[in-house]
């Protein structure tokens, strides 16, 4: 997403031409942009393109759902699963204060009410451009006094040293691709190469030649011979971020390289060798992914000879506050900005929050915060405004079994429902109560459907299959199994 004239990269996502035109025109003096009027189409320029954009301005109502979030919410996700690097700032025709805070839970730096004066535009793009990303720079992720932190520290000192592979574990934003690179730097092959992949910000036919090279002519568009990511990483380290992504069909060809460091480039017959050390991360369960079929068991097994859990924010007690004043040190003197101070009750306050966004999120606060407070004391109201209140259920509202007097109340229903109704139906019913929870799982996740899967029990993979066939139900003509 580079131009010849090597400007900065801007991505602008909005199903509106008119606004997509316009912003492309004004912003295009000082900026690359390239626009996308979908999620699809965006998650598609970001896989094709070589280069991340460094901005990303996106709508929330995107199509198919243009009246509600949950497209340009999910595009969030996406561009940080892509492109972790790529600042995001998030334009909206609705100004509702909780679309507003998920968006930067998720990861949106700030969020711009719809419409937008193009001068303002400008100027707020330059200066979350000014804020340099510092994660290459510092062990961010690593900063902390706490006991899981120091757990975390040990592994990577004793694992660093072996040949053996890693297997990283943690939730989105935590900071994995820190500790894999702590892995690489603590190791004896420092001054070797570390090269870090994506598996979900490739296309899934890209992946092979991405990772093993091909040959000249191996398929159109193959004008010459290409090293893939084994051969360039030769015996330095490979990261494979996201490996729970990594399509079923290729597991064998990395499964092999693992056994006996071989593999070979598409269009080619002889082996070649590769010793570079594999680290992987993912923010998936891979062994209920095991269990259901999607990713192979003697890969897993050969992946997660050393196993390492990155701890969550919200799991670090103090060290959150450590970490802000880190993040807010850096910022301020990156903008020649006196730091703001958090009160004592806005640090409270910081301590009971979940941080949904982890560390991701922590960051984007300390850069908002150090833009509006700066030199200024922090309080907690002011805090307030800058957390995600609507990512979590309520105390005590948990989907679980029904327990011994709810299931009385439920068979009260059910007695009431029968004797009352000449014409009902078992699966219609059960239809309908299955996709009220559906709805309500995409409710208080904002459309997120890993969240949501997790809050009805159930694998992502699960959820977007009972969506399809509910789809299809209630497109079906309508059909009655009373007997005669």
């Amino acid at each position: 997403m580079t131009s010849p004239t090597s400007k900065t990269g801007l991505l602008i996502v909005d199903d509106d031409p008119l606004i997509t035109d316009t912003l492309g025109y004004f912003l295009g003096r000082d900026y690359a942009v390239t626009a996308a009027s979908t999620r699809a189409e965006a998650v598609g320029l970001l896989r094709d393109g070589k280069h991340a954009p460094a901005l990303a301005l996106i709508d929330l109502g995107l199509p198919p759902t243009p009246h509600r979030p949950n497209e340009g919410f999910s595009l969030i996700a996406d561009i940080l699963a892509h492109a972790p690097e790529t600042r995001i700032i998030v334009l909206s025709g609705q100004s509702d204060e909780l679309n507003a805070r998920h968006a930067r839970a998720l990861g949106a730096t700030e969020f711009v009410v719809k419409p937008a004066d193009p001068e303002y535009l400008r100027k707020l793009i330059g200066r979350v451009l000014s804020f340099r990303d510092i994660s290459t720079e510092v062990d961010t992720g690593l900063i902390g006094e706490s006991a899981p932190l120091q757990k975390l520290r040990a592994q990577l000192s004793q694992f660093a040293p072996s040949p053996f592979p890693v297997l990283i574990e943690g939730e989105s934003g935590s900071g994995k691709e820190l500790a894999a690179a702590a892995l690489h730097r603590l190791s004896g092959r420092a001054a070797k190469p570390y090269l870090a992949l994506n598996c979900a910000a490739i296309s899934p036919s890209l992946v092979e030649a991405t990772l093993f090279g091909h040959s000249k002519g191996a398929f159109t568009g193959a004008s010459g011979p290409r090293a893939g990511y084994f051969q360039d990483a030769s015996d330095g380290t490979l990261f494979l971020d996201e490996i729970g992504e990594l399509p079923l069909e290729l597991q064998p060809k990395l499964l092999r390289v693992l056994e006996n460091g071989e593999f070979q480039r598409i269009g080619e017959t002889s082996a070649r060798r590769s010793s570079a050390r594999i680290v992987a991360a993912t923010n998936r369960d891979l062994k209920k992914d095991v269990r259901e079929g999607r990713f192979r068991a003697d890969l897993y097994h050969r992946l997660s000879v050393f196993t390492i859990a990155i701890p969550a924010l919200r799991e670090l007690g103090d060290d959150c506050l450590r970490l802000l004043e880190h993040f807010q040190a850096i910022y301020a003197a990156q903008a020649n900005l006196a730091p703001f101070r958090l009160s004592a009750t806005a640090a409270e306050r910081l301590l009971a929050y979940e941080f949904p966004g982890n560390v991701r999120e922590l960051r984007n606060i300390a850069i908002r915060l150090t833009t509006k407070f700066a030199g200024k004391q922090v309080n907690a109201d002011d805090l307030e405004a800058e957390l995600d209140l609507g990512n979590t259920l309520p105390e005590g509202a948990v989907l679980a079994a029904p327990t011994s007097a709810s299931r009385a109340q439920l068979v009260a229903i059910a007695l009431a429902d029968l004797q009352s109704r000449r014409d009902f139906n078992l699966d219609a019913t059960l239809q309908l109560w299955e996709a009220s929870y559906i709805e309500a799982a995409r409710q208080i996740a904002h459309d997120n459907m890993s969240q949501a899967a997790r809050l009805l029990g159930i694998n992502r993979t699960t959820l977007y299959n009972r969506i399809d066939t509910l789809e299809r139900a209630r497109s079906a003509p309508p059909r009655s199994e009373r007997p005669d």
